[in-house]
């Protein structure tokens, strides 16, 4: 299991502060609930969840350290009576939520919180923010494994994403989402996914001739050698492992396979495979990096590449063409009032809710219903939300990452093909709103 995470309350947004400053000045520290969910955002037809283990950590764990409350003191913009409050706060709060792993949509809430306003309040950003994160990276991974058909993934994202937590976001979100491994050993000890890799340019040029590095990377590791070819000229790279891969599989320690980086990946794959099928070498298998998303797999596939598997960095470690999720999270109900924001283009619903999911009789998903939390689960559905903590504890143990793994696998099949395409429908998955809660929304109306 992953070491428990210490996240500061610091990591917060200064107006949170503020607010909680005012409420407390007030006596305003009733329950409240919060609706954390996704705006529909036209690139995106589903989404996966994801980060609630991180979320469930930093409540768990949520505390000021005296170092926090010196730099609040130090500051100057608060009461002494406002940080002492906050010396000794502790998050006592309910959390209802979607497992990760499952599919959700425009709209559903992910994630419910109900706590003391105060608590609820303060958390946003980082809900926000590790939700958002890991929800964005496991879609785009969904993406790329429904484009490679069954093809291996590897994360190879560590270098290229936006700081060290993003990178290991990357590899648990894309891991969870179907990838075979990652290179960040990190991540491979944090959440125990394979590791794997290959080798650099630079190690094939430090060496006076190709075949010599060859030879050297595969005396040091000759059960998992996968050797780069296209340093200096990737047809000549792959007549220069040959003969090595011979003597390999002579010795009972074949080859697992060559790595393409360059060029043009259809044409060198397939000139590749039939060099190493000549050779009776039909067993090494053709991996691929450089750029790869989904977009590109879908290309490069429909164009008959002769690729095994795919090491995904940069598009897919930073979700490049759809850089962000907008969560958003929203307070929904307050003392014993249901509230909501009218604001335009920003419409919420008010009120503590459940997803309610229906499938159709061959077993595919057929429409989500936002409901009520309370309702009776309309016929023939099964509820998506469940409480995952109480009064500021978990429910349950945390589930393994192969757990959650095996989630997700079980609901991509279920989603409608039309959904699951990488150009999107011209529709959306059908979501509508129940009787109960569509009544509830009146009485939520501002007052003047």
């Amino acid at each position: 299991m992953a070491p428990r995470n210490q996240t500061s309350p610091l990591v917060t947004d200064l107006y949170e502060l503020t607010m909680a400053a005012a409420f407390l000045a007030r006596g305003m520290n009733t329950t409240a609930t919060f609706s954390l969910f996704s705006r529909r955002q036209p690139d995106r037809p589903y989404f996966v969840a994801a980060g609630l283990e991180f979320v469930l950590d930093f409540l768990e764990t949520f505390a000021f350290a005296e170092e926090d409350t010196q730099y609040l003191r130090s500051s100057g913009l608060f009461e002494g009576t406002f940080i002492d409050f906050l010396e000794a706060l502790r998050f006592t709060g309910d959390v209802w939520a979607m497992d990760e792993g499952t599919l959700f949509f425009p709209d559903e809430p992910v994630l419910e919180v109900t706590a003391p306003l105060i608590q609820a309040q303060l958390i946003e950003p980082i809900l926000i923010n590790a939700i958002g994160l890991h929800t964005m990276l496991a879609t785009k991974a969904a993406r790329c494994v429904q484009a490679a058909g069954g093809r291996g993934l590897i994360d190879f994202s560590l270098r290229r994403t936006q700081g060290v937590d993003a990178a290991l976001a990357a590899a648990r979100s894309s891991y969870l989402a179907g990838f075979q491994a990652t290179s960040n050993v990190m991540a491979g000890k944090r959440y125990a996914i394979p590791v794997t890799g290959t080798m650099a340019h630079s190690f094939i040029q430090a060496f006076d001739r190709e075949s010599e590095a060859f030879a050297a990377y595969a005396e040091t590791f000759p059960q998992r050698t996968v050797l780069l070819v296209d340093t200096y000229d990737t047809i000549q790279g792959v007549l220069s492992a040959i003969p090595l891969a011979r003597k390999m599989e002579a010795a009972g320690h074949p080859l697992v396979g060559i790595r393409l980086d360059s060029g043009d990946m259809v044409d060198l794959s397939r000139r590749a495979r039939a060099l190493l099928d000549e050779a009776g070498l039909a067993k090494v298998q053709i991996f691929a990096s450089g750029g790869f998303d989904e977009f590109r797999i879908a290309d490069v596939l429909s164009r008959g590449a002769a690729i095994d598997a795919f090491g995904m960095g940069t598009k897919v470690g930073v979700s490049a063409d759809v850089p962000f999720t907008e969560m958003v999270y929203k307070l929904v109900r307050y003392r014993d009032r249901d509230v909501c924001k009218h604001s335009p283009g920003k419409v919420t619903l008010a009120g503590e809710k459940q997803v309610f999911r229906r499938m159709n009789p061959g077993g595919e998903l057929k429409e989500d219903i936002i409901g009520c939390r309370q309702e009776r689960p309309p016929v023939d559905t099964r509820a998506l939300l469940h409480p995952v903590m109480e009064r500021g504890r978990r429910t349950t143990p945390a589930p393994s990452l192969a757990r959650i793994r095996e989630t997700f696998r079980g609901e991509l099949p279920k989603l409608p093909v039309k959904f699951r395409q990488l150009v999107p429908p011209a529709g959306a998955y059908p979501v509508r709103i129940s009787r109960q809660l569509r009544a509830l929304q009146p009485k939520a109306a501002p007052q003047g």
